[in-house]
C-alpha cells in the first residue's frame, strides 16, 4: 500500500534541501520571513503549468517581501520552464526529495506515481496555513488566498516578539576597547560559512551571503576573563529563560562588518551541519556603537532588528533563522561565540570526523 505524507494545517514546512533552477543547494528552511507558496506539480507536462506560470508573473505578489512562490518539477532535464527570479523558484527534484517530503510523492516507493499535485501555503514562520489540490482550475483560488492574507508582519494577528535575550552590561567597556585594540592590531582574516556537503561539514566563502572578518583571541589570561563574564551574566539568563544550563564555549573570535567591504550575513541557521550538530546558543556581543545597520534580525518573528549598546548581547537559539543586516555607515565589532552542554561535547566529538580541515577558517 503506498503512502503519503500529510502535511496539515499547523504543521512546519520540513527543512528539505534540493536543487533549484539557478542554486545547487536552496534548504527550504532559509525562505521564513515571507509567505511561502510551493506548487507540486510533478512533470511539466501537467495541463496546470500555464497557469501557475501567469501567477508566477504576478510580481506585486511573488516578490520574496509577501510571498515565495516555489515550482515543484520532476522532469529530469526541464526545458519549458521560465527563469527564476526574486519571487519565483523551481525546485528541480526528479529524485523526488521535495516531493516525497511534502506529500505529493509516496514515501514508501522509488516510483513518482501515483503523484498528488498540490498546493502548499505556509506563513512566515514555516507552519503551513492550507493544502489544495494543483488542477487547471485552482491556481486562481490560491492567488485569492494569498491576497486576502495579512502582511507577513502581521501573520499571526499580533507583532511577534523573536524568542531572544537582550542582556546588557555582559562586558566592561574596558574590556570591548581592549577587543577591538586587538582585532586592529592583528587585522582581521575573511570569514566564511559552513556546510554539509556529500556528508561532511565543510568551510565555503561568499561575499554575496556573507562579508566579514574575523580576529581568533588565543591569549590565555583573556579568554580565562572573558568566560567568567559569561559565567556570571548570560549562563543564568539562559538558564531562567530557557532551562538550559550551558557548560562549554566555543571560538573566542573579535569579528567586525565593514561598510565599505559590504559587511553582512545572510539568513541562516547555526546548527544545521554535523560539524556545528552541537551548538546550541549564540550571543552577539556587540563591542561600539559608531556604525550604521548591522542589525540581528529574525525573519520568522517579523522585520525588527536588535542592536545591543557597547557590551551588551542579544542571546539566541542556534536553531533560529537569523541574519545581520548590511552595515552602511563605519565598522561594527563584535564577540561571538556559541555555548553548549556536556551532552552536545559528545555530540561534537562523534561528529568530528565530518569536518574537513579547512572548516576552521569558516566561522
Amino acid at each position: 500500500m503506498l503512502q503519503y505524507h500529510q502535511r496539515l494545517p499547523g504543521d512546519p514546512l520540513p527543512h528539505v534541501t534540493q536543487r533549484t533552477a539557478g542554486k545547487e543547494r536552496f534548504n527550504l528552511g532559509a525562505a521564513a520571513g515571507r509567505y511561502i507558496v510551493i506548487c507540486l506539480l510533478g512533470p511539466s507536462a501537467n495541463p496546470a503549468l500555464p497557469g501557475v506560470l501567469l501567477a508566477a508573473a504576478r510580481r506585486d505578489v511573488f516578490n520574496d517581501s509577501l510571498a515565495s512562490l516555489f515550482l515543484v518539477s520532476t522532469d529530469p532535464e526541464p526545458t519549458s520552464l521560465p527563469q527564476e527570479r526574486r519571487g519565483f523558484r523551481v525546485f528541480l527534484d526528479h529524485d523526488l526529495k521535495v516531493s516525497r517530503a511534502l506529500g505529493a510523492a509516496p514515501f514508501n516507493s522509488e516510483a513518482a506515481t501515483p503523484y498528488r499535485p498540490l498546493w502548499i501555503i505556509a506563513d512566515p514562520m514555516l507552519r503551513i496555513i492550507e493544502t489544495l489540490p494543483a488542477g487547471v482550475h485552482d491556481t486562481q483560488a490560491v492567488l485569492d488566498r494569498i491576497e486576502r492574507l495579512p502582511p507577513p508582519e502581521r501573520a499571526t494577528g499580533i507583532a511577534l516578539q523573536a524568542p531572544v535575550l537582550y542582556l546588557p552590561r555582559v562586558f566592561e567597556p574596558e574590556l570591548c576597547a581592549e577587543l577591538i585594540d586587538r582585532y586592529e592590531a592583528a587585522g582581521g582574516e575573511i570569514s566564511g560559512f559552513m556546510r554539509e556537503v556529500d556528508g561532511k561539514t565543510v568551510g565555503l566563502h561568499d561575499p554575496n551571503f556573507k562579508s566579514r572578518r574575523d580576529h581568533i583571541v588565543t591569549d590565555p589570561g583573556l579568554i580565562e576573563h572573558i568566560q567568567g563574564r559569561i559565567v556570571r551574566r548570560v549562563v543564568p539568563e539562559i538558564q531562567r529563560a530557557h532551562a538550559f544550563h550551558p557548560t562549554r564555549m566555543e571560538r573566542y573570535i573579535v569579528s567586525c562588518y565593514r561598510a565599505d567591504e559590504g559587511g553582512h550575513f545572510a539568513a541562516h541557521r547555526d546548527n544545521t551541519t554535523p560539524g556545528t550538530a552541537h551548538r546550541r546558543f549564540a550571543v552577539s556581543i556587540n563591542l561600539n556603537d559608531a556604525f550604521e545597520g548591522g542589525e540581528v534580525s529574525f525573519p520568522e518573528f517579523g522585520p525588527q532588528g536588535f542592536r545591543a549598546p557597547p557590551g551588551g548581547a542579544v542571546v539566541f537559539s542556534c536553531s533560529l533563522l537569523h541574519r545581520v543586516s548590511a552595515v552602511t555607515s563605519g565598522a561594527r565589532y563584535a564577540f561571538l561565540p556559541f555555548l553548549y552542554d556536556d551532552a552536545a561535547a559528545a555530540l561534537r566529538q562523534k561528529n568530528l570526523h565530518t569536518v574537513t580541515s579547512d572548516t576552521e577558517a569558516a566561522q
